[in-house]
């Protein structure tokens, strides 16, 4: 959950810091991240198949050594050799997918530098957000190997390593914030573009502190020497394509939703991108709380498979979604108990608060569907079924929440309690695109944990785990 929420305190602080530097800055902060995000989403989420993968042999392990002779038996440590051997491997092969994936990211966000103003933002914002975009995108290699890290260390059941690095580097970045966004230390002020060197450098640090915290400790640096080059294979890295891409795509199409959102509420106005840009940052903190505890289900679902304990995968899951609930309970109360001060936090312009306002309470209502939605696909993950959750996610978030959006934004009548630039000439403007977020973020919400529940009552019946 920390780490998690250390990864959201980047945008979060940079949106705090940027928003009282100037109003166009946080809007190109939020249309940069929003393109930008579209893609390293999917990246991220094509590394989270790693995890289960890791989890499951790691899981095996565990199993032998539960044996009160499994040390003084041959046979038990030649197996626990093996599935070692089988882990070196799935880090060697995710090295590769990650190179990949790093090179598919690239020649997707570079080629849209030139064209950041075809996407019909305001020239004042398209120009602060230029430089910004050019140095998150040079992030997104450091930033990948980071992730390999990650992955792999959560695979073998350890998430306080990831936790103290993303929380050092993230200290880091807010100092370097407040030298180049406002031009301290002989520094000259650099706005947005000041913020994107700050994350590119802490980005930069991220997986050399993971390397040597993996060097440091025997266990992971026994894993590193069992590497070989006759390890990665094809084979592999075409499971961790099949586990991974249904993972990757599923948080590509959620991602997609909210950038397409970012740019439809761009041509109401900067006031109401900004404002947007707020909440949908409240949100996001809420969410990564979520999403790590979505991390440790699964971690632990993962690891009670491939031990064949399917009791003990449905108290890991029962449990996430009784903590994931409370967290929510809490998230849900602070947005909407004080949605009116938590824009001034950001900024100061008279014209976003209320406009803000308004959109912290939808974000407050929808934290219930968007936390079980995230646990949901978490707890699928632990028991690598990957492939439906994905399909469940295109027809919500594409088939239903962005053509929704569209006509709550622009089209739907509205009463004329919606104005402040909230709303446009017809429609509920930037209020209608989260409406329909709350709508879309139900459906998977409810349909993530039928699939589970039927899936662990074949698992039961059939007594055995997938492989």
């Amino acid at each position: 959950m920390l780490t998690s929420l250390g990864a959201a305190l980047v945008g979060f602080f940079d949106s705090i810091m940027v928003g009282h530097y100037g109003t166009a800055d946080l809007a190109a902060v939020s249309f940069s991240n929003a393109i930008f995000f579209t893609v390293m989403v999917f990246a991220m989420g094509a590394m989270m198949g790693l995890t289960p993968l890791v989890g499951h042999e790691v899981g095996r392990i565990e199993k032998v050594l539960a044996n009160a002779n499994a040390n003084a038996n041959a046979n038990a440590q030649e197996y626990i050799a093996q599935k070692q051997q089988r882990i070196a491997a799935l880090f060697a092969n995710g090295a590769v997918f990650m190179v990949l994936l790093s090179v598919l990211s690239l020649v997707l966000l570079v080629p849209c530098i030139p064209y950041l103003d075809a996407f019909g933002q305001e020239p004042e914002v398209v120009a602060c957000a230029r430089p910004y975009y050019i140095l998150i995108v040079l992030s997104i290699i450091p930033f990948m190997l980071f992730c390999l890290f990650k992955q792999f260390l959560e695979g073998l059941g350890n998430t306080a390593v990831a936790m103290v690095i993303t929380l050092g580097c993230n200290l880091l970045n807010i100092g370097l914030n407040w030298v180049f966004i406002f031009g301290h230390w002989g520094v000259p002020a650099m706005g947005a573009a000041g913020a994107g060197l700050a994350t590119l450098i802490a980005r930069i640090l991220m997986p050399v502190c993971f390397l040597i915290a993996m060097l440091y400790r025997d266990e992971w640096r026994h894993l590193l020497r069992l590497i070989r080059r006759w390890m990665i294979s094809r084979r592999e890295i075409e499971n961790l394509l099949y586990i991974g891409t249904p993972i990757g795509l599923q948080t590509f199409v959620e991602a997609f939703l909210f950038t397409a959102s970012f740019i439809i509420i761009g041509w109401i106005s900067k006031e109401a991108l900004a404002a947007h840009h707020i909440a949908n940052q409240m949100a996001d903190m809420t969410f990564m709380i979520a999403q790590g505890i979505g991390a440790a289900t699964t971690i632990r679902v993962s690891h009670q498979l491939g031990k064949g304990d399917l009791h003990a995968v449905r108290m890991a899951s029962r449990a996430s979604i009784h903590l994931c609930l409370l967290m929510n309970t809490i998230g849900a109360a602070i947005m909407i108990g004080f949605r009116h001060q938590i824009p001034f936090i950001f900024t100061e312009d008279l014209q976003v608060v209320p406009i803000a306002s308004t959109l912290l309470l939808f974000g407050g209502l929808f934290q219930y569907a968007d936390g079980m939605q995230c646990i949901g696909a978490s707890m699928l993950r632990g028991i690598q079924d990957v492939r439906v959750p994905m399909r469940i996610a295109v027809f919500s978030y594409i088939g239903i929440a962005l053509p929704l959006g569209i006509y709550l934004t622009f089209y739907a009548p509205h009463p004329s309690i919606f104005n402040c630039q909230l709303s446009t000439s017809s429609g509920y403007g930037a209020a209608g695109m989260w409406a329909a977020f709350v709508i879309a973020l139900a459906i998977p919400a409810v349909l993530f944990h039928i699939r589970f529940h039927r899936q662990m009552k074949r698992l039961e019946e059939s007594h055995s785990a997938p492989i």
